[in-house]
């Protein structure tokens, strides 16, 4: 086909449940796209010889190319191309803001003088991992021969993942270390069910089983083992840190201490780790809440909202500083969110949260307006004194961000980290510890599973070069 002809192509858009009742049920929310959608997205791809997409990529899959294979209909060798540098594609496919990456560089969608008409290069790649997964066609990595090194990877999401099976690929044993009773990290315990199945999860994670990587559950290094202790006393050659940014940030305001006040982490924790939504069989339950208030304008604050609904809140408030141009969740998931009836509060913040018998009943918030941008390039929300106003509610859920667990940082001499907690590290993953690497949140702060995954991807390779020499 010709440029023209490719971009006469309308975009296909991605069969969803109906609003009214996916609002009530964790069933995965976009239920992906056919064979024929697939081939037709993947067919308006223009093969632009210079590639931005995969500029915008942060592990450089080769998206023409990929592409390319899914409209001729070989998904499966579409599946090899991602395979060469994502391990992740089912969940790439399904959380990762393509439209501020690889979407966001491409020609198609510039042409057409809109992000959201570009190629969608996550549907496609969805698509074909999920197909690879039902029909067994992934194709099985190849391991090096034993090399006699052994490589600890202390937690257990996409960074950790990336980097226990490119470890694992040039022939070092793996061993990878997780704190709470389940592997897979921020993938199992913050994206809720209904945005990614968990059993895709544990579907990567078993192939990480299968290649011979050992996951040992309910071993918090820092407490369990000192991460020093796994180098000098364990026979660890080399260390991976990713444990993430899982410390929840509060508001600093009064009432923050009232019952049926939640941070975001614990929430969705409780939601999607433990199956608080499942109140039949639940080990920790959660209080019914009519009426909830969640406070954030993030993609975490989306899955708290959308969340609260299928947990069976009757109303559930998003409330945010800024406006929704600033907003920095994904914008299908706040499409979403206001399909399933969450009501957003723009230019407005929580000043206090009030209490009766020790319990929340309401919050009082202030408007705003926005004044001059500040250091994030987002114009800077100015309180307007005098706009206080009452708002009726019996839980809320804070989701303003989430910082670094200190533990490692304080149980680990010599091992430096920033003004935020997060671990010092080159380009390589290296810490100012010898053969102790780290990536992802810990390092970069809330990032994408993709970025963690590119950080993974750099320590691998240099972990790999070290035990070489």
């Amino acid at each position: 086909m010709t440029p023209k002809e490719k971009m006469a192509i309308p975009p296909q858009a991605m069969p969803e449940q109906p609003a009214d009742e996916r609002r009530r049920n964790m069933k995965e929310v976009a239920l992906g796209y056919t064979a024929e959608q697939a081939r037709l997205e993947a067919s308006r791809c223009l093969q632009c010889k210079n590639a931005p997409c995969v500029a915008g990529c942060p592990v450089a899959i080769r998206i023409p190319e990929f592409l390319a294979a899914a409209a001729e209909g070989d998904f499966a060798g579409a599946l090899g191309i991602i395979r060469e540098t994502s391990l992740l594609p089912a969940v790439c496919g399904r959380v990762c803001p393509q439209e501020k990456q690889c979407q966001k560089n491409c020609t198609m969608g510039k042409a057409l003088k809109d992000v959201n008409k570009a190629v969608a290069i996550g549907r496609v790649e969805r698509y074909c991992a999920d197909l690879g997964r039902a029909t067994g066609s992934q194709p099985a990595p190849v391991i090096a021969p034993p090399t006699g090194k052994r490589v600890a990877v202390v937690g257990s999401g996409p960074a950790s993942i990336t980097v226990a099976a490119d470890v694992r690929r040039a022939g070092h044993e793996v061993v990878m270390f997780e704190a709470f009773h389940k592997a897979g990290g921020v993938l199992v315990y913050g994206i809720p069910e209904f945005r990614l199945p968990k059993a895709i999860v544990q579907a990567e994670l078993d192939n990480l089983a299968a290649m011979g990587v050992e996951i040992r559950t309910n071993y918090v290094v820092g407490r369990t083992r000192k991460l020093t202790d796994l180098l000098d006393k364990d026979g660890f050659d080399a260390v991976f840190v990713g444990t993430g940014a899982g410390l929840p940030k509060f508001m600093d305001i009064e009432g923050e201490n009232l019952v049926g006040v939640y941070s975001a982490n614990e929430y969705l924790t409780r939601s999607n780790l433990m199956k608080a939504y499942d109140t039949a069989h639940a080990d920790t339950p959660m209080a019914a809440a009519r009426r909830v208030a969640v406070l954030g304008g993030g993609n975490v604050a989306m899955d708290a909202a959308r969340t609260a609904l299928r947990l069976g809140a009757e109303e559930v408030h998003l409330i945010y500083r800024r406006t929704e141009v600033e907003m920095p969740a994904r914008a299908e998931e706040v499409h979403h969110a206001k399909e399933e009836g969450v009501q957003f509060h723009m230019l407005v913040n929580a000043k206090r949260i009030l209490g009766e018998g020790g319990r929340v009943n309401a919050i009082e918030c202030l408007r705003y307006e926005l004044g001059e941008p500040d250091a994030s390039g987002r114009r800077r929300p100015v309180a307007i004194p005098g706009s206080e106003y009452t708002m009726p509610v019996d839980a809320v859920i804070v989701a303003v961000g989430n910082g670094s667990n200190p533990l490692i940082k304080a149980t680990t001499p010599g091992l430096e980290t920033d003004a935020k907690g997060h671990i010092v590290a080159d380009e390589n993953g290296q810490t100012s510890l010898p053969r102790v690497f780290a990536g992802g949140d810990i390092v970069l702060g809330a990032a994408t599973v993709i970025l963690a995954m590119g950080e993974g991807r750099k320590a691998a390779a240099a972990i790999n070069r070290l035990l070489a020499q």
